[in-house]
């Protein structure tokens, strides 16, 4: 056994072998694996290995798709089956909301050039004679679906890498990880030590169990999970060909061919948590007892839908465990508080993803950066707030609603609230429906209903529409109260704060004293990594504003550069609360509470002041990501109840109220203005989203050679800003949400990032990036999946030349 590598992956499942093979493809070879059983122990040897292509999130659409083409590829070059089988997929909608997901999707397939399309009830008999289709409103059908062998694709792995020098060791368990003063690793087991650079966690169901070694608390619950697969069915045995797999999610079950019969699988709301408190170290190859009366409402909708299922008998069942996150997306990247040490834990899909994983895994440690925006898979999306009690509600909401369509703008209500501030009661006093971020209740919009939740049920304009729309008219006409205290928060202070900071940010700090700046923050591959403003509240002594979900993936590019001695860098953002106030009346609003003046002359646009506002001193920021006149008030979190309430009576004098988050969406996208996360991603340059100006390349900063390199290129595409066809939005009552391609032609050419209708200026607006068009030309959004013409704006529509902001 090797006493050195380069990285030491933990763990043989699927997702393990692919992270080695994909390290070795990128030139390391000094990599070993540890397994503490036998490869494919735990969760991998039982999956039911189904494979797919689509998915709501057009990143993990793609690396789904080079997962499905890596599978044959990978036969080829190493000689051993994967065991593929690509009959095609058969989807199902049963609902409307179903059909617009599918038309959706179909619409994103014909722009990435994916085998995806829709057919016709007598297409759909021919392909799957089995199914019963009546109730059915819609088919599509994905060419090269199907499924896989689990030990034959790990394997294949495994091969792949050895023959490119990696090392594989069986039976044997990781008894400790110790990390060193340089950053590297100490492996411990039983049969030696081995030194690495890198540590991957891929333990599957020992994830938790491995962290803990490193003093890592995961927020990952193992479930039972139940599929059986039927004796063979004569119809099946008379076939020449193999039958496509239903994906039925309206039915809540999944199934395809096994052998000469069909397996069927469900998650069922009746679950079973397993291994609350730790998964045992001896579980291996094991299966739980059967238990297929808590699946029987599952079955019986399978049954409905191919009654060959019903008649056939039973051949085998497998119940066994998963792991889960709690939003069901692994935990995937470097660990921020500690340096390299990678996660890549509860995976579900297995097998559509493990190698697209693999590859933006090994991507990752060899680069520094993935290919491909991953927050949606950051382990860094979660924190400490997430704790056992959250993960296991969460987890049982995600394991029994495992097919319910993830709807934009959705919030579910499981496990919260996670972390409430002093206004929360206050604010659900007056109605506010909430929403979660990073483990924080922010409002939503104010409804009638004290204690109301979210209810978002569809693609469409949802009843809170109109709720949404009154908010930001109050706002544009009058003035609004804002909650932003979810903003992530620092605060740098030292004789070194300065340097410090222009070391990190791409633009330069602010000289003087109460002056502002807005920055970005590059990526190692010299994309957005981060937009920032920063103020200069003292001679030695910055403010730092920052997506607030963000706040521990950006801990990693803080702590890559060294703080000068006698330089500190803090988190305000549990400690700090804040507003925005904003709109035409703001300034009337709030000179009422404080005796500063608030003129233009005394306090202009990018200027900030300690001020006393209603008896609670308030830092005031003269910004607002409405684009509007107004405010940030940042105050004390124990005196943000004071704030709100002088705030609300303040502004009831000049027919001002409180606004929540969904109002504040629409706001900005009426501005044009790009926010972390859907406009600003590590995936676009800052020529491509209106932020090289910002860029100050006189000065080094953290990945300045990166984006020197990459502004030195030709833009690949824009961030426009483009208005739809009223009468097309308004006809099929939706509004773009972010996902949607964009089509001119019939030639895909850019999708969308965010989307909202503009209530202010009458307009359904929608925020994306294209190729290949100007202002003034005619695209199509594809809407619901469904062509909707749309102009490219040459300016935004609400207040181009900034003259409000400004007043």
């Amino acid at each position: 056994m090797r006493t050195h590598a380069q990285a030491v992956i933990i763990g043989g499942g699927v997702i393990g072998c692919s992270i080695l093979y994909h390290l070795t493809k990128l030139g390391w070879s000094d990599v070993v694996l540890l397994e503490r059983d036998e490869l494919t122990s735990g969760s991998t040897w039982h999956a039911a290995a189904n494979i797919h292509g689509l998915h709501d999130n057009n990143n993990i659409t793609r690396i789904q798709n080079y997962t499905m083409d890596l599978y044959n590829a990978l036969e080829a070059e190493t000689g051993k089956s994967c065991g593929v089988f690509q009959p095609g997929s058969l989807y199902l909608a049963q609902t409307e909301a179903r059909e617009h997901q599918l038309r959706l999707q179909a619409a994103k397939a014909a722009y990435y050039g994916l085998p995806f399309r829709e057919v016709d009830r007598a297409e759909a008999e021919a392909l799957h004679p089995l199914v019963n289709y009546d109730g059915i409103r819609c088919i599509m059908f994905e060419e090269n679906g199907g499924n896989v062998d689990p030990s034959g694709v790990t394997n294949a792995y495994a091969a792949g890498a050895r023959q490119n020098g990696a090392e594989i060791i069986r039976f044997c368990p990781v008894t400790g990880t110790e990390q060193q003063p340089d950053g590297s690793w100490i492996v411990r087991t039983e049969k030696g030590d081995i030194h690495t650079r890198w540590i991957v966690n891929a333990a599957g169901l020992w994830g938790r169990e491995v962290a803990a070694l490193a003093g890592i608390t995961l927020p990952l619950q193992p479930t039972e999970h139940q599929y059986f697969v039927t004796e063979s069915i004569a119809e099946i045995e008379g076939m020449d060909r193999r039958l496509p797999s239903v994906a039925d999610r309206d039915g809540e079950y999944y199934l395809r061919q096994e052998g000469k019969g069909l397996l069927v699988g469900a998650y069922e709301k009746d679950l079973r948590f397993w291994a609350e408190e730790g998964t045992p170290q001896g579980f291996g190859h094991e299966l739980f007892a059967d238990d297929l009366e808590r699946i029987e409402e599952n079955m019986m909708r399978a049954i409905g839908r191919v009654p060959a299922v019903g008649t056939a008998g039973i051949k085998r069942v497998i119940n066994g465990p998963m792991i889960w996150s709690p939003d069901s997306n692994v935990l995937f990247g470097p660990v921020p508080e500690l340096r390299n040490y990678f996660c890549c834990n509860g995976i579900i899909p297995g097998f559509s993803q493990s190698g697209g994983m693999g590859l933006l895994a090994a991507d990752w440690i060899v680069t520094g950066e993935s290919r491909y925006d991953m927050f949606a898979w950051d382990v860094a999306r979660f924190g400490d707030w997430a704790d056992t009690a959250f993960t296991k509600a969460r987890v049982g909401d995600q394991y029994a609603n495992r097919f319910k369509i993830h709807f934009p703008n959705e919030e579910r209500s499981a496990g919260r609230p996670a972390r409430t501030r002093p206004a929360y009661e206050a604010q659900r006093g007056m109605g506010a429906v909430f929403g979660l971020n990073y483990g924080w209740e922010h409002p939503l919009y104010y409804g009638d209903t004290v204690g109301a939740e979210d209810v978002t049920e569809g693609f469409t304009r949802q009843p809170w529409w109109d709720v949404v729309g009154a908010e930001c008219k109050m706002l544009r006409e009058k003035a609004g109260i804002i909650d932003i205290s979810n903003f992530a928060k620092y605060l740098c202070k030292g004789a070194g704060a300065e340097d410090w900071l222009n070391s990190i940010f791409a633009n330069t700090m602010p000289s003087a004293v109460g002056r502002s700046c807005l920055t970005p923050l590059i990526g190692t591959r010299g994309g957005i990594a981060g937009d920032f403003t920063v103020t200069r509240l003292g001679t030695d002594e910055f403010w730092i504003i920052g997506s607030g979900m963000a706040e521990r993936y950006h801990q990693r590019f803080f702590s890559a550069v060294p703080l000068p001695e006698g330089t500190t860098f803090e988190s305000r953002t549990e400690a700090m609360c804040g507003f925005n106030v904003a709109g035409p009346a703001s300034r009337e609003m709030l000179q009422r509470l404080t005796n500063t003046s608030l003129a233009t002359a005394d306090f202009p646009f990018m200027r900030s002041k300690w001020i006393e506002l209603g008896g609670v001193r308030c830092l005031a920021l003269r910004v607002s990501f409405t684009g509007d006149l107004g405010w940030e008030l940042h105050c004390d979190a124990s005196d943000q109840g004071a704030l709100f309430a002088a705030l609300i009576a303040a502004g009831g004098d000049v027919g001002a109220g409180p606004v929540g988050s969904r109002a504040l969406m629409s706001l900005r996208v009426e501005k044009g203005y790009g926010s972390w996360g859907r406009e600003y991603s590590p995936e676009y340059w800052p020529q491509e989203v209106g932020l090289a100006r910002l860029c100050k390349v006189e000065h080094s900063f953290l990945n300045r050679e990166a984006v020197i390199e990459t502004m030195a290129k030709p833009a690949r595409e824009q961030l426009v800003l483009l208005a739809l066809n009223a009468a097309q939005t308004d006809a099929s009552n939706a509004d773009a949400t972010g996902g949607e391609p964009i089509f001119k032609d019939g030639v895909g050419i850019g999708r969308v990032t965010s989307g909202a209708y503009g209530y202010s200026v009458g307009m359904s607006l929608a925020l994306g990036f294209v190729r290949g068009v100007a202002a003034g030309e005619t695209v199509e959004v594809m809407v619901l999946g469904q062509p909707h013409k749309a102009t490219v704006l040459a300016e935004p529509p609400f207040d181009p030349s900034g003259a409000r902001l400004r007043a």
